[in-house]
C-alpha cells in the first residue's frame, strides 16, 4: 500500500429518511458490531422524542446542537524531549463535527436513563440549549487549549 499521498476522502452518504449527512454520521458512530438497523432505530426514536417535545421539525435542534458542540481548536499531545505537551491546533469543520458527534454520544452513554434513545434525545436537547456533558467537554478542551497557548510554536 503506497503511503506517498493522503487517502482521498470518500463522499458522505445521506440517511434514507431525513436526507442529511450529519444524521448518517451519527448513525455510523452509534453503530456497534455492525448493527446499522439498530443504530437507525435508536437515532430515529431519539429524533421522534425531540419532535414530540418541540412539536416542530427536530432537525434544526440537531443541527443547532452539533454547531454548539463544534470546537474551533483542539489539543494534540506532542512529545518534546522527555515531556509531553498539549499543543493547541486549529481543526477543520469536518473534524470539528466528528469531535462534536463523538462527545455527544459519549455524554449520552454516561447519562442515567431508560434506554439509549431517551438518553440521546435529552443530551441533544441539552446541547442545543448550551448545557450538558458534551458542552462541558467542549469547554474543558477550549480551556486546555487556551492554557497551553504558549506551546503553539510546536505545531
Amino acid at each position: 500500500m503506497s503511503r506517498r499521498s493522503a487517502a482521498k476522502k470518500r463522499p458522505l452518504k445521506y440517511d434514507p429518511i431525513y436526507r442529511n449527512r450529519v444524521v448518517n454520521m451519527l448513525v455510523n458512530r452509534i453503530m456497534k458490531h455492525g448493527k446499522r438497523a439498530l443504530a437507525y432505530q435508536i437515532l430515529y426514536r431519539a429524533v421522534k422524542k425531540i419532535g414530540e417535545k418541540r412539536k416542530r421539525n427536530p432537525l434544526p435542534v440537531l443541527r443547532r446542537a452539533i454547531s454548539q458542540l463544534t470546537p474551533p481548536v483542539a489539543v494534540k499531545a506532542k512529545r518534546k524531549r522527555k515531556s509531553t505537551r498539549h499543543v493547541p491546533i486549529e481543526i477543520s469543520q469536518r473534524k470539528g463535527i466528528v469531535l462534536a458527534i463523538r462527545w455527544l454520544l459519549a455524554a449520552s452513554r454516561k447519562r442515567l436513563g431508560k434506554n439509549m434513545a431517551f438518553k440521546l434525545s435529552s443530551e441533544i436537547m441539552d446541547a442545543a440549549k448550551g448545557t450538558g456533558g458534551a458542552i462541558r467537554k467542549k469547554e474543558a478542551t477550549y480551556k486546555m487549549a487556551k492554557a497551553n497557548k504558549a506551546f503553539a510554536y510546536l505545531r
